[in-house]
């Protein structure tokens, strides 16, 4: 296969996953890794090194779109950027040590959590109704469990916050709680990253979703903008390394680009029950693939 060859190859699979990558709130690299070992048979470093591009990239088109349309909470991703980016660092570094089988394995294993993760779900129903105001929001802390730490944080930062869901057709309100919780978690999230090229919405999503009690469209977006923070940090190390081959992330990046760019209009209409399903299916092929390469 020659360069241009596979330059329209790689660019025709890195569209595809940049749309479920913005659309999910993964980044893409979820797709990106396992398409560059498993199928080209690319180290699967220089794979993660590509792959850290494509999530940078992801973030951008699928942020900005979000953030113009008030899904993403602006507040809730300057709180936790100093964690996932702190994470990214360790990961990143770490990537250098760890055996590529280990790697594999690993990758796989985080998927299949994941998934399972959001399976799983259980939590009280989200709300949906017209609300008078923010204010309405922060009154109701303690009647929905949080006057915890974390609640009485969030109420601080003025976390709590709304939004408007456009396939329900209303404004739904939120609470967001656990964040001692929350931090601890986007730490680990960036480092799993750092280490393996993924964005880590995989963990990021479900940390807002299930723990910060964050509904999973607005987690969706806040992801996106987090994933690009978290790729920055960690591309550094990649790149000081040897781990990014141009030739090889530049068609990547742009098709990822692309892709996002579609995948963030889909997410405004869609219906989070639809984007759950979605969601575990595809981390579910992905984490199987990956596993048999680790252990096979």
């Amino acid at each position: 296969m020659t360069v241009v060859e596979l330059s329209l190859v790689l660019l025709g699979v890195s569209i595809l996953a940049g749309a479920l990558g913005s659309l999910l709130g993964l980044g893409g690299g979820f797709v990106i890794v396992p398409v560059l070992t498993l199928v080209f048979h690319l180290d699967i470093r220089l794979a993660i090194g590509t792959s850290i591009v494509a999530v940078a990239a992801t973030s951008s088109a699928g942020a900005a779109r979000n953030v113009t349309e008030s899904i993403t909470n602006l507040r809730v991703a300057t709180f936790l950027a100093l964690a996932t980016t702190l994470g990214a660092v360790t990961g990143a570094l770490l990537a250098g040590v760890f055996d590529a089988r280990f790697l594999f394995a690993l990758f796989g294993i985080v998927l299949a959590v994941s998934g399972a993760q959001m399976i799983h779900k259980r939590r009280v129903p989200e709300v949906k109704e017209p609300i008078p105001g923010l204010e309405t929001v922060g009154m109701h802390v303690g009647a929905a469990g949080g006057a915890a730490s974390g609640g009485r944080m969030a109420d601080r930062l003025a976390l709590h916050s709304a939004y408007y869901d456009e396939a329900e057709g209303l404004d739904v309100p939120y609470l967001v709680a656990n964040t001692g919780l929350g931090l601890a978690l986007m730490y680990l999230a960036g480092t799993l990253s750092g280490l393996l090229g993924i964005g880590s919405g995989v963990l990021k999503v479900p940390a807002m979703d299930l723990a910060m009690h964050i509904p999973m469209k607005v987690s969706t977006a806040t992801s996106n903008l987090l994933i690009g923070l978290t790729a920055a940090a960690s591309a550094v190390v990649y790149f000081a390394r040897g781990d990014i081959d141009p030739i090889i992330a530049g068609p990547v990046a742009i098709g990822v680009l692309l892709g996002a760019t579609q995948g963030s209009k889909w997410l405004v209409g869609i219906r989070s029950d639809r984007l759950r399903v979605l969601f575990v299916g595809v981390l579910g092929v992905v984490a199987v693939q990956m596993i048999w390469k680790g252990i096979g």
